[in-house]
C-alpha cells in the first residue's frame, strides 16, 4: 500500500519560539555584562574545530599508526610537518578566542592578544617531541601490565586508556601555558569517547596506565608519580568543598591525592581529599579511602574495618 503523496503543512510558531529564546538569551546576558551593541562575531572556542586539531595532531605524533591509512613511510616526515602546521594555525585561531574572551573586559589584556596567542602555539608546539616521548612509556607501560595485549600496536589503536593519555598529554600541556578553556575541552572530548575522566590540571608522570578505564575520574590538583597503574571506576577525588565569600567553592585549593611511584589502585577505589597514597603501596577494589597510608602498604576492604574503633555496637 503506497503512501500519500504529501504531508500537510505544519505550523510551528516560529515567531514565537524565536522571540522567546531571544528573551531568555538576553535574560542570562544582561545581568553578566554580555550585553553587545553590535552583533558580534563567534567569541568562544569551537568544541568540533578543537576535535579536528587532535585527531591531526594525534596523526602527526603517531603517523604510521594513527595517520592516513595510506600513508608511506617515505614521504613520512613531509606528512608530519604539513599536519602539524595546520593543525598549529588552526590552534591559534582557537587560543586568540580564549585570550579574548578572557580579557573581554580588560583593554589592556586584549591589546597584544594575537602576540600572546602566536608565543603560546609557538610553546605548544615545541612541546611535541616530549609529549610523544611520554606517550610511548605509557604505550609500554599497557603493554608490559596487561597480559591481554599482544603488542604495542593494538595497545596505541585499542586501548581507551591510552586513548586518554594522548588527550591529556596535550590539554595538560594547554592548561600550563594558559588556555584552560581549551585544555578542558580536549579533556571532555577524550571523556566523550572513553568514558575516562581526567581534569587537564592533573600531573601524571611517566609510564602510567589506566587498564580498562570505564569511570575513571583524576581531579584537578591531583599529582600522580611514575609508573602507577589505576583500574576502571577509580575516583581521585576532592572530600569537601569549601565556599568562598560570596557562597560560590572556593576554586584551585589542593584538594585531590597524592599518588607516588609504583602504586597500584584497583577497580572501583575511591581515594578523596589531599591525602598521600605512599610508593610502592596497593589500594584493593572497592576501597574508599579518605586518609594518607605509608609506603608499602595493603589496603582491603577488611584492612581498613579492622582499623575501625570499637564503637559497642557489635552483638
Amino acid at each position: 500500500m503506497s503512501g500519500p503523496s504529501h504531508f500537510p503543512t505544519a505550523h510551528w510558531n516560529l515567531d514565537g519560539i524565536v522571540s522567546g529564546l531571544r528573551d531568555a538569551r538576553v535574560a542570562w546576558r544582561g545581568p553578566r555584562g554580555r550585553l553587545r551593541d553590535d552583533a558580534g562575531l563567534r567569541e568562544f572556542p569551537s568544541q568540533e574545530s578543537l576535535r579536528q586539531i587532535v585527531k591531526d595532531l594525534c596523526g602527526a605524533l603517531f603517523p604510521m599508526r594513527l595517520g592516513p591509512i595510506d600513508l608511506r613511510e617515505e614521504v613520512e616526515d613531509f606528512y608530519v610537518g604539513h599536519t602539524i602546521g595546520a593543525a598549529l594555525d588552526a590552534l591559534l585561531h582557537q587560543v586568540c578566542l580564549e585570550l579574548q574572551y578572557e580579557g573581554r573586559h580588560d583593554p589592556a589584556l586584549q591589546a597584544d592578544t594575537q602576540q600572546r596567542a602566536t608565543e603560546i602555539v609557538r610553546r605548544f608546539g615545541a612541546e611535541l617531541p616530549a609529549v610523544r616521548a611520554a606517550l610511548d612509556l605509557d604505550v609500554m607501560a599497557a603493554y608490559q601490565g596487561d597480559p591481554a595485549a599482544h603488542n604495542v600496536d593494538e595497545v596505541l589503536l585499542c586501548y581507551p586508556g591510552v586513548a586518554a593519555m594522548i588527550h591529556h598529554r596535550l590539554a595538560n600541556v594547554l592548561y600550563r601555558l594558559g588556555v584552560p578553556m581549551l585544555a578542558r575541552i580536549v579533556a571532555e572530548i577524550a571523556h566523550a569517547d572513553t568514558g575516562i575522566d581526567i581534569h587537564p590540571g592533573a600531573t601524571i608522570g611517566r609510564s602510567f596506565f589506566i587498564d580498562h578505564g570505564t569511570g575513571v575520574v583524576i581531579g584537578e590538583t591531583a599529582i600522580i608519580g611514575d609508573r602507577v597503574r589505576l583500574y576502571q571506576m577509580v575516583t581521585l577525588g576532592a572530600k569537601r568543598f569549601p565556599p568562598g565569600e560570596n557562597g560560590e567553592l572556593k576554586k584551585g585549593l589542593a584538594r585531590h591525592p597524592l599518588i607516588e611511584d609504583d602504586v597500584v589502585i584497583y577497580a572501583g577505589a575511591t581515594i578523596l581529599g589531599r591525602v598521600t597514597i605512599g610508593k610502592g603501596s596497593t589500594i584493593g577494589g572497592n576501597v574508599w579511602l579518605t586518609r594518607s597510608v605509608a609506603p608499602g602498604s595493603n589496603v582491603t576492604q577488611a584492612s581498613l574495618v579492622s582499623d575501625m574503633p570499637d564503637c559497642g555496637l557489635g552483638g
